[in-house]
């Protein structure tokens, strides 16, 4: 099981992580990464970033339904 340092190290050797991407990296429950995300948000050591469907490859997310499934959350460090 992964400690916050490990999930801060993990962000600063990547740069930008999805939870997903974290977990499976430290090999930790997906609900215990994402608690730990947000801890490490309270303190102000980490943010998260949610990237705009924009970059979708065939430009139709904003009008699409499930346009919301293209929206991704990531993480990086705080400068």
């Amino acid at each position: 099981m992964a400690s916050l340092i490990e999930i801060r190290d993990a962000l600063a050797l990547q740069g930008r992580m999805d939870a997903t991407q974290i977990s499976q990296q430290l090999a930790t429950p997906l609900p215990l990464v994402n608690a730990m995300l947000s801890r490490l948000e309270a303190m102000g050591k980490a943010i998260r970033i949610t990237e705009d469907p924009s970059d979708c490859l065939t430009g139709s997310c904003k009008s699409c339904p499930e346009g919301k499934k293209c929206v991704r959350e990531v993480w990086a460090l705080r400068a």
